[in-house]
């Protein structure tokens, strides 16, 4: 009996592990989608300067918060979805 516990807790650790490691994969995805998108739209092509302009780092401040807002709209709405099921 003590050994099927021992099994439970083991697999459920490894459960939480695999799930963790998903989010943190997630994460990382979803910060190089968010620099590349706003990179692509904000940074002029040709660098002239070493530091940003005042135009780009509007636009990458404006870029980024749409991109949360979004994200977590999505998440919202697929959370939602979910739980429905």
């Amino acid at each position: 009996m003590a050994a099927a516990k021992d099994v439970q807790r083991e697999l459920e650790k490894e459960m939480m592990f695999g799930m963790a490691e998903k989010e943190m994969e997630y994460r990382v995805e979803l910060f190089n989608r968010l620099t590349h998108v706003c990179f692509e739209k904000c940074i002029e092509k040709r660098h002239k300067e070493a530091e940003l302009n005042m135009g780009e780092n509007s636009c990458i401040d404006r870029c980024v918060s749409k991109y949360w807002q979004v994200t977590n709209i999505v998440g919202g709405m697929l959370g939602t979805q979910q739980t429905q099921m």
